[in-house]
């Protein structure tokens, strides 16, 4: 009978972006959306991706972690798998350390942001701008 591994799946969301992440031992490999997080474009979404990785080192070494993202733009992708790769690496690791490390950083790593785009109203072009009138 083969043995078991542990796997943990975990997600994180930014705006209508939701990340996956599926963690298990392994040599260190991050891939997001199947492409190695060293080669992840833009640059900008590639070093937002990186923080959580930068902050915990010796955890990294020691597991794999395949991240699947959906919807909202790069910019809104990159800040969920963020979130999804430091939630992973907190409930990996079991060290409270950690979990300190990634909150003095930067909190919305392990809590979300919770804004999101105001709707479109009646009457305007946008959610607060109205069409122009002229009586004169």
């Amino acid at each position: 009978m083969p043995v078991k591994k542990r796997v943990l799946i975990v997600s994180g969301k930014r705006k209508t972006a939701v990340a996956r992440a599926v963690v298990g031992p392994g040599k260190g490999r991050v891939r997001i959306n199947r492409v190695p997080v060293e080669i992840l474009r833009p640059e900008i979404a590639r070093s937002k991706v990186m923080e959580p990785l930068m902050i915990a080192p010796e955890i990294r070494k020691d597991v794999d972690i395949n991240v699947n993202v959906k919807g909202g733009g790069f910019m809104g992708q990159a800040e969920a798998a963020r979130m999804a790769i430091a939630r992973s690496l907190v409930r990996w690791s079991k060290v409270s350390d950690v979990r300190r490390r990634l909150v003095e950083y930067d909190r919305t790593m392990l809590a979300g942001d919770s804004r999101r785009v105001e709707s479109k109203k009646w009457g305007g072009y946008s959610a607060r701008t109205r069409k122009q009138k002229s009586y004169r």
